[in-house]
């Protein structure tokens, strides 16, 4: 069994690297033809600890797209095999590896991997651990996704406009299937833990209606369903910050009466979002807390980066 693959990491500077690197380097199996480091930190802090037969370069805070970009261009293999710099891959990841890709037919351009994600078992799972464990259910996430290169080189690679590591995996998988192109689901598996999060997680994480837009305006109204995802809440997220608004905003030119009636819609469309994150969570005191505070602070978040998105892609 031969490939000729490289490993590409695109990388933040985390701490986990080095075990993914531990395993691309040393597990058993054929060794990949070169392991390239995709350095994105926007200011680097010193060199990155790397083994010292792994390549490294530099995209200075760019995001995952062009970081991903600059790894298979400087690829030379048949094969480019994505990891990102937090999962943790067992340790005959490279022999799993190889037999997905030996021998697929032709029109099969890209292998996924089976991502699994821990959750406790001693509770149930936190608002922020549930939507990570949603990787175990996505498509054509690069989180452990192998594509040919000629592929990539075909459609021009990931689009460099999606600035997080959220919807340019979907948006190049689309591409791709748009060209006639298979992508298959291997039989390897890759662990992704779920990281620490802050309190306002789930706030910052709103920034990605900005991307929904772009994917709203290069793929038609439809491309949820493409994609495989569930409607979002963005709807309800609009009428619980227009009732905020105009709840101020008549209070503050003296109509009681509009006020405390658009007050009592955001008091109900708010209580109504934080149930429903609480409900299946563990219910500690600090879960329920975060529920509550997050779930008054997201509705405007997502209004403010779903705005800014359309105007985006608008100039």
């Amino acid at each position: 069994m031969t490939v000729d693959y490289t490993v590409v990491v695109p990388t933040t500077g985390r701490e986990s690297l080095n075990a993914v690197l531990g395993v691309v380097v040393h597990g058993a199996g054929p060794a990949p033809r070169e392991v390239i480091v995709v350095d994105d930190r926007p200011d680097p802090a010193g060199e990155l600890v790397v083994p010292a037969d792994v390549r490294v370069l530099r995209t200075y805070g760019r995001g995952p797209a062009a970081a991903r970009n600059a790894g298979w261009q400087a690829a030379s293999t048949e094969w480019v095999a994505f990891l990102d710099d937090d999962v943790l891959p067992p340790d005959d990841w490279p022999a799993a590896l190889s037999k997905d890709l030996a021998d697929v037919p032709s029109d099969v351009v890209a292998s996924q991997a089976r991502v699994t994600v821990p959750l406790p078992s001693d509770r149930e799972p936190t608002d922020w651990e549930r939507n990570t464990a949603g990787l175990m259910t996505g498509n054509w996430i690069t989180a452990d996704m192998a594509y040919r290169r000629a592929a990539l080189l075909q459609i021009g690679g990931f689009d460099e406009r999606f600035p997080r590591a959220y919807r340019e995996d979907v948006e190049l998988a689309l591409r791709v299937v748009d060209e006639g192109h298979r992508i298959v689901a291997g039989r390897r598996e890759t662990t992704h833990p779920v990281r620490p999060a802050g309190f306002f997680v789930s706030v910052r994480a709103q920034r990605g209606n900005a991307d929904d837009a772009l994917m709203r305006s290069l793929r038609g109204r439809g491309w949820r369903k493409e994609v495989g995802g569930r409607p979002t809440r963005m709807h309800w997220h609009v009428l619980s910050t227009t009732a905020a608004a105009a709840a101020i905003l008549l209070g503050l030119t003296g109509r009681r009466v509009a006020a405390a009636v658009a007050g009592s819609a955001w008091v109900a469309l708010t209580a109504h979002f934080a149930g429903q994150r609480i409900a299946p969570g563990p219910r500690t005191p600090d879960e329920i807390a975060r529920m509550l505070v997050t779930s008054v602070a997201i509705p405007p978040v997502a209004c403010w980066h779903r705005l800014r998105g359309e105007l985006r892609v608008r100039l």
